[in-house]
């Protein structure tokens, strides 16, 4: 498989493809699944990208839209062959998240707000063990570890010399962390300790920008919870809000949705500490962590 082959994009851009096709052709969704004998919801699925789709419905789909272009054919299945291919996730088994780390990996920004937890990309692997261990207390520990795993590759995104998608370049990572997020004890007093210093770290590479959102500030647009804004430096792919939950995810890509994130990113953003005042906040509550650690 070629590097920069990414599954989860391919499908998603894939899926825009056909669904231009189908409204340039008038047809609705419920048409084309009677055409070909399948559930509307199946249609539905290839066009949002969430589902794998092979050559051969990309054919059908190519003769119910009365595509003359064979080129344009083409250029669909091999859209179709590529997005069944196997990204690097893959090697280390199922992963629930599959989705977005495809997303992430070939994203060129993201802007992401956490009110509970340090953000996955900035975790160190002694904190994301805790944090697994305890927010999913019946996972097994080999589970365990190759979550922690997956989530140390997904760092490399941040690096221009590890970056595993050069064609894309370093990752663009604006966090907003509230304070919460800061204090809870994950794992001991000292595991806090490396984890604030290894954000504080982060915090000064040239992608990466963190701010606090303390508790001082009140009420504030984060306060349904978290979620993540990412964009692709490919125009012909939409933005996408992710929204994490326990059983399943959302993915949000109309843009009215992506405007109403976006400019509640905007006020999470200005009401936030900014990068100085945040290094020397997480510098406080590093000494606290400190305290408790020596006691």
């Amino acid at each position: 498989m070629a590097s920069n082959v990414n599954p989860t994009v391919r499908r998603r851009r894939l899926g825009m493809e056909l669904r231009k096709l189908r409204e340039d052709k008038g047809m609705t969704a419920e048409q084309v699944a009677e055409r070909l004998l399948v559930s509307q919801s199946k249609i539905s699925r290839l066009e949002n990208g969430r589902r794998s789709i092979s050559q051969r419905d990309v054919r059908d789909l190519c003769e119910v839209y009365e595509v003359e272009d064979p080129r344009l054919v083409d250029s669909l299945m091999q859209m179709a062959k590529d997005s069944r291919q196997q990204g690097w996730w893959h090697a280390f088994g199922e992963i629930p998240y599959s989705v977005y780390i495809g997303l992430e990996t070939d994203a060129a920004s993201l802007r992401t707000y956490e009110p509970q937890m340090v953000p996955g990309l900035l975790q160190t692997p002694e904190y994301a063990q805790a944090l697994i261990r305890g927010a999913l207390p019946e996972t097994a520990p080999a589970d365990v570890e190759k979550r922690v795993q997956v989530r140390m590759h997904r760092q490399k995104r941040l690096s221009e010399t590890e970056n595993n998608n050069p064609d894309v370049g370093p990752l663009r990572l604006w966090a907003v962390i509230d304070e919460a997020a800061l204090r809870r004890h994950v794992g001991d007093p000292q595991l806090m300790v490396r984890q604030l210093e290894f954000l504080i770290e982060q915090s000064q590479q040239p992608y990466i920008t963190v701010q606090v959102m303390p508790f001082t500030m009140g009420a504030h647009p984060g306060m349904n919870g978290q979620y993540a804004i990412l964009e692709f430096p490919d125009a012909s792919d939409s933005t996408v809000v992710y929204i994490e939950g326990v059983t399943s995810d959302l993915y949000l890509e109309k843009a009215n949705d992506v405007q109403k994130y976006s400019v509640m990113y905007e006020h999470l953003r200005a009401q936030a500490l900014n990068v100085e005042q945040t290094r020397q906040f997480i510098s406080g509550i590093i000494e606290q962590h400190a305290a408790k650690a020596d006691d």
